[in-house]
């Protein structure tokens, strides 16, 4: 073809489009939340304490960035239902939604010296509606106003726990396994009832060091925990991953550079999906 007849575009451009994130006050969470406003997205961070969202509202809007910040209980339709009402007030349009929220907890998870017969099945269903409703709850309240605008893009997030059985965190493990069923059950619901231009992804993170998981994978000097090691011994890279690693794969997801890409799960693992160990 002609170069006159190339037609030039950014597939990468995200300016103006507005982006909601769950859990976007957490490490990983505020890394892509920064990112994006800096790309040109307009941020909405929906948390569950006001003081926290607006700490890091605060620290966008005072880079320069646009951003909005909603309390609001990803467990709880009719709190996400008035999140929605007020972003669709001050924007019109809600483009992208992150599932970022998620977590563990004590109880679903198997120490060292417990076997999966001293779990505790409360633990394990918090963590469970933590990571699967907290995921399938947002996609439908909002998930149902892209239908409606015939666009959009849901961003989930998933974990190495689902390929692979990485001892003790059982309860993580298995909701985080549903939730990647979930997405490719959302992807193909949306394109093929709504839109070809509503897509639904997810992302899973390798190791980060995060507030939740410092204590378990370092010490108190900075040096690795035994868990710790194991993880850095399974990972090519032989490191640990830097939140705003996420931001390359995050945007491409975010852009029209995948408007052909639906229902995956993308690793961002420094290698540890591929690698058997030996």
């Amino acid at each position: 073809m002609p170069k006159s007849k190339i037609k030039k575009m950014n597939l990468f451009n995200i300016e103006g489009k507005v982006a909601v994130i769950t859990g976007g006050t957490g490490t990983l969470g505020s890394s892509i939340a920064t990112y994006l406003a800096a790309s040109g997205a307009k941020i909405v961070i929906l948390g569950r304490n006001q003081q926290t969202i607006d700490k890091s509202i605060t620290a966008l809007k005072e880079s320069g960035y646009e951003a909005l910040g909603i309390e609001a209980n990803i467990l709880d339709k009719a709190s996400l239902r008035a999140a929605s009402e007020k972003i669709m007030e001050r924007y019109k349009k809600i483009d992208i939604l992150l599932n970022a929220a998620g977590g563990n907890m004590p109880g679903a998870t198997i120490s060292e010296d417990q076997t999966i017969f001293d779990l505790s099945m409360d633990a394990f269903q918090t963590v469970t509606d933590l990571n699967l409703n907290g995921t399938v709850l947002p996609s439908i309240v909002f998930g149902e106003l892209m239908a409606q605008q015939k666009e959009g893009i849901i961003i989930n997030f998933s974990s190495m726990t689902v390929e692979r059985a990485v001892t003790r965190v059982v309860g993580y493990s298995a909701s985080k396994a549903a939730m990647e069923n979930f997405t490719r059950w959302m992807a193909v619901e949306m394109a093929t009832k709504f839109s070809n231009n509503i897509r639904v992804n997810a992302i899973a993170p390798g190791f980060f060091i995060g507030n939740q998981n410092r204590k378990l994978l370092t010490n108190e000097d900075g040096s690795y925990t035994k868990r710790g090691n194991s993880i850095i011994n399974s990972t090519p890279m032989k490191r640990f991953g830097e939140a705003d690693e996420l931001a390359g794969a995050i945007h491409f997801l975010c852009s029209e550079a995948s408007r052909f890409v639906t229902g995956i799960v993308l690793p961002i693992d420094g290698g540890f999906s591929a690698y058997s160990g030996i």
